[in-house]
């Protein structure tokens, strides 16, 4: 395979090499058009003299013609203006009124039969003060024009002229020299500093190439590539490659985290499982003793499978893979139906669930997944809220979106903590045991901000230490149900700032 440095080289010589070659082809097409003009103006100039010649001796009453029995045609000029007229250099053919050739120069006198007749034969299809023609005379080729002559008197109707095309076609000695020696030479020496160019910008190529092959081992991923000395394009590379370096690094960070802490999550119920099996199947364990080992394991089961759901929802979103079945979903209906699972839930807990406001609204959405969102955060607040405390559920309208606010009385999160609070495996409390009666998994947050997220919307919180906690979803109105709703605001005093 050809080198990408050498290729362009080569491809900016034949570039300088057609280019060069357009060139020397338009300076050759302008020069024998510059030719061919100024043989065309000797021709005028020469058809004009002769014109001049008859005109003067006309106007002096000298006569003009004369009866010539040696002529072909009975009559020809007088030996005295045909001697002013061979002065003329180059071929002038005088034609009469009948179309007979009254005069020829000495030029055309010395034409061979055959070529007088091709002369002939060509000046007769020459318009008159019209435009030059080239005739092939013999070996050579000739230049005429045509003047008509207009005086009566002298029985003459045209002045032909015609001038030797030598030298109009062939290019100077100099341009020659030009085209086949300067210009090569410049199209090598640019080429040469091509190739010089091109190896430095490929050496800073090979340096980026190096670069990035000894950080992309996995382990190097922290190193950056320098931006020292670049160009503005191999600086912009380099700093899309560092852009990109960095995104992999967090990537890496977090599925090492991730994966690291759902195999913790795994590693306790598998050995509580294992040791409630073992438990169970002992010859020497109690038949009663062997039922709590198997409902130990069928609780242990039932939570890691929760976790492996979990897991799978989030790798399935993070694919795209998870598609939304949307439907018109009456918000304001399915918070009461939250509501209620949350008084359950509460009554359990201890905490009091309030539901101080609603709203009547309806949204594009997939009601099954906003349901589980709504769950989320509730049983999340219901959770880590202490006994005696309360949790208010809150349905705002407003005019582009709709607000579903929950509130908690709970210990509240650190301010260090609330940028982790939707992270996977997160929780504010890790002294918690996760064997413990409120431990979960860190998952519900994460999928909550999903669900959020694919709906259009956003999912943000606000805490404070030791004064709870406000997470608020945001979910987009669409046209029509923008023109139909009112504006709706969600009161301060119930679920303002936490």
């Amino acid at each position: 395979m050809i080198p990408a440095r050498l290729k362009l080289t080569f491809v900016f010589a034949g570039a300088m090499i057609v280019t060069g070659a357009a060139l020397g082809v338009a300076v050759s097409a302008s020069r024998t058009a510059g030719a061919y003009s100024a043989i065309g103006r000797e021709a005028l100039a020469d058809a004009d003299l002769a014109m001049r010649i008859i005109d003067q001796a006309a106007s002096a009453h000298e006569q003009v013609m004369v009866r010539d029995s040696s002529s072909a045609n009975g009559i020809a000029l007088t030996r005295r203006v045909a001697e002013r007229l061979d002065v003329i250099p180059g071929y002038i053919v005088i034609v009469g009124r009948k179309a007979n050739v009254v005069f020829s120069s000495l030029d055309a006198r010395d034409l061979s039969d055959e070529d007088w007749a091709t002369l002939q034969h060509g000046i007769a299809d020459l318009p008159n003060d019209g435009p030059a023609g080239v005739i092939n005379v013999g070996q050579e080729r000739i230049l005429f024009v045509a003047h008509a002559i207009h005086d009566t008197t002298t029985q003459l109707t045209r002045v032909v002229a015609g001038v030797r095309v030598r030298g109009a076609q062939s290019l100077p000695p100099e341009l020659v020299t030009t085209i086949f020696a300067v210009v090569p030479l410049v199209i090598a020496l640019a080429s040469w500093g091509m190739w010089l160019m091109l190896g430095g910008t490929f050496r800073r190529i090979e340096q980026v190439r190096r670069g990035v092959a000894d950080i992309t081992d996995g382990r190097s991923l922290h190193r950056r590539l320098s931006d020292d000395e670049a160009s503005p394009e191999i600086a912009a590379l380099i700093n899309t490659l560092n852009s990109m370096i960095a995104r992999l690094e967090t990537s890496f960070a977090a599925l090492r985290r991730f994966t690291a802490d759902a195999s913790h999550e795994l590693k306790t119920p598998l050995a509580v499982l294992r040791a409630d099996v073992e438990r169970a199947m002992s010859v020497t364990t109690r038949k009663d003793e062997r039922l709590v080992a198997l409902e130990e394991a069928l609780h242990e089961t039932t939570r890691m499978a929760d976790l492996v759901e979990s897991l799978l929802t989030l790798a399935r979103a993070d694919e795209g893979r998870f598609d939304l079945y949307r439907e018109r979903v009456d918000v304001s209906a399915l918070t009461l139906e939250v509501y209620e699972t949350a008084l359950i839930l509460g009554e359990g807990a201890g905490v009091t669930v309030n539901l101080p406001f609603t709203a009547d609204v309806t949204i594009a959405g997939d009601r099954t997944r906003l349901r589980q969102l709504f769950l989320n955060l509730v049983t999340n607040a219901i959770k880590y809220t202490p006994r005696g405390g309360r949790v208010d559920i809150g349905l705002g309208r407003h005019p582009d979106n709709v607000t579903f606010a929950v509130r908690d009385t709970g210990a509240g999160i650190a301010a260090a903590d609330l940028p982790h609070v939707f992270e996977r495996f997160w929780r504010a409390d890790r002294a918690r045991s996760r064997t413990a009666e409120r431990g979960g998994f860190g998952l519900g947050l994460a999928i909550s901000q999903w669900i959020a997220q694919a709906h259009g919307g956003s999912l943000t919180v606000q805490s404070r230490l030791g004064k709870g906690s406000l997470f608020t979803l945001t979910l987009p109105l669409d046209a029509a149900d923008r023109a139909a709703q009112d504006d709706i605001e969600i009161p301060r005093e119930r679920v303002g700032d936490a």
